[in-house]
């Protein structure tokens, strides 16, 4: 009779093989709620929500849940895949966001909603963009711009006085909702980091053409290159009042190409566990 047939005992942790059949992470029974028949782990869950919901997960800024997407990368670009969604993972920079899948060959259901940024945002996101390639140019391993500079330079575009209040709310406006997106954080009191996600709302071919724009609409009237949607992350609805925050782009400016944006009111929440 064999050792096992007799009980002896078995030392930790060298179980015969087979003894326990292993269970993969998509197999695994173990519901994490009443009638619960997901089959991934709870945290890998909170990721893949997080990147429906926001524009962007960064290594600087959620450490703990970019490794866990890229240790179930596979399994997180599939269930995206099932809603045509792409993911995009950008290691050098430490970000990843999503994309609407779009094909003319296969009939594809739209999940993220498009949007535009105002003119103002389009021109302070065109200042952030050349200050951060400026610096980079120059060997600077990080761009900063202060917040009057920053005002000052995005009111020559405006056809006011540089005193006009109204126009300083618009500018103050647009800096707030980039800083509530990431592309700017304020280290002290009116002075802004200017961070990578720069990069990728704004492309440098965008940013050439917007900068064209600018130059060729100084003190005339010019029509602006043909504005082009942002896609965001919030779900497309069928009753137009759902449509949270959608913004039509204003006819004095463009709207970058290229971006990932987001109009969710919870974009300035911290997402780390």
């Amino acid at each position: 009779m064999s050792e096992t047939e007799t009980g002896a005992s078995v030392a930790y942790g060298s179980e015969p093989e087979g003894f326990i059949e292993p269970v993969s992470m998509e197999d695994d029974p173990t519901e994490l709620f009443v009638g619960d028949h997901g089959v991934l782990d709870a945290d890998v869950r909170r990721v893949l929500v997080q990147l429906l919901r926001r524009r962007f997960i960064t290594a600087e800024r959620n450490p703990r849940q970019w490794r866990t997407l890229l240790d179930h990368q596979a399994v997180i670009e599939s269930r995206l895949h099932d809603l045509f969604v792409r993911l995009v993972v950008d290691h050098d920079r430490g970000i990843a966001y999503k994309r609407q899948v779009r094909s003319e060959e296969l009939d594809v259901p739209v999940l993220l909603k498009d949007d535009a940024y105002s003119r103002a945002e389009t021109l302070v996101l065109v200042h952030l963009r050349t200050v951060f390639q400026r610096e980079r140019g120059a060997g600077e391993s990080s761009a900063r711009v202060d917040a009057d500079e920053l005002e000052q330079t995005v009111l020559t575009y405006f056809d006011v006085a540089s005193g006009d209040a109204s126009a300083r709310r618009e500018i103050r406006r647009a800096v707030d909702r980039l800083a509530r997106e990431g592309l700017i954080e304020e280290e002290s009191e009116d002075r802004f980091r200017i961070t990578p996600l720069v990069e990728i709302v704004l492309s440098v071919e965008k940013l050439a053409e917007l900068k064209e724009w600018l130059r060729e609409s100084a003190g005339r009237a010019v029509r602006p290159p043909a504005a082009e949607r942002v896609e965001t992350n919030t779900v497309e609805s069928s009753a137009e009042g759902d449509r949270v925050g959608l913004t039509e782009p204003d006819s004095m400016g463009p709207s970058p190409s290229g971006s990932v944006g987001s109009t969710s009111e919870d974009d300035d929440e911290e997402i780390e566990e």
